[in-house]
């Protein structure tokens, strides 16, 4: 009986123990967080943003739960390739969000931009940041394959993670949007946006 008991108690355990390593990957201020963040406080498609964001990550955690094996051996030259594409990728991104935020005209902006362009730069920060694949499929891939058996429990802790995460960032900060919603602010937002991007292509190119 008590044997039976510790099989059953085990799966939601390594659940929790999923839910709390998940969030020492997401939490940390990195472009994709940033960029849910700016769009809260925009309130530009953030349910949008939300869901490719967790969507992404619950592939990414399934990939490198499934097969943390093969993907570490394929990480040398494809992490070497994502590299260099997400340095240049996020510099870009950089000089966006400065030159938006040296147009006082852009700030005042109802419009909000197409949802496509929306989904596109969200992939594109997701996607082609090679940090994802180190954190979240080989680290936390390799994290859950260690329970076992129940390393598909601790997997759905980890995706429940990044679901709680991205959706109190985005509808948090979209809550925030009406007393945040000065150009000063929205100045501010792009500015720190486009620092974070800086930093993160900087580590990238550094092989920090």
């Amino acid at each position: 009986m008590t044997t039976a008991l510790a099989t059953a108690l085990a799966g939601p355990a390594s659940a929790l123990t999923g839910f709390g390593t998940g969030f020492g990957f997401i939490v940390a201020i990195g472009p994709q967080n940033a960029w849910v963040l700016r769009q809260g406080v925009r309130r530009e498609h953030i349910g949008l943003v939300i869901a490719i964001c967790a969507l992404s990550d619950l592939i990414l955690i399934a990939t490198g739960t499934g097969s943390i094996g093969a993907l570490a051996g394929a990480a040398p030259w494809a992490l070497e390739a994502l590299r260099w594409g997400g340095v240049a990728y996020l510099l870009a991104f950089a000089l966006s969000s400065f030159r938006s935020a040296l147009r006082p005209g852009a700030l005042g902006e109802t419009t909000a931009r197409p949802a496509a362009s929306v989904a596109a730069t969200t992939l594109g920060l997701t996607w082609l940041n090679p940090h994802v694949y180190l954190d979240t499929v080989l680290m936390l891939g390799t994290v859950t394959n260690n329970f076992g058996p129940t390393r598909w429990w601790a997997a759905a802790g980890a995706c429940a993670t990044s679901i709680v995460w991205f959706t109190g960032l985005g509808l948090g900060a979209r809550a925030l949007s009406g007393p945040l919603s000065s150009p000063r602010t929205w100045r501010a937002v792009d500015v720190v946006v486009g620092c974070v991007m800086v930093g993160v292509a900087a580590r990238l190119a550094l092989g920090a």
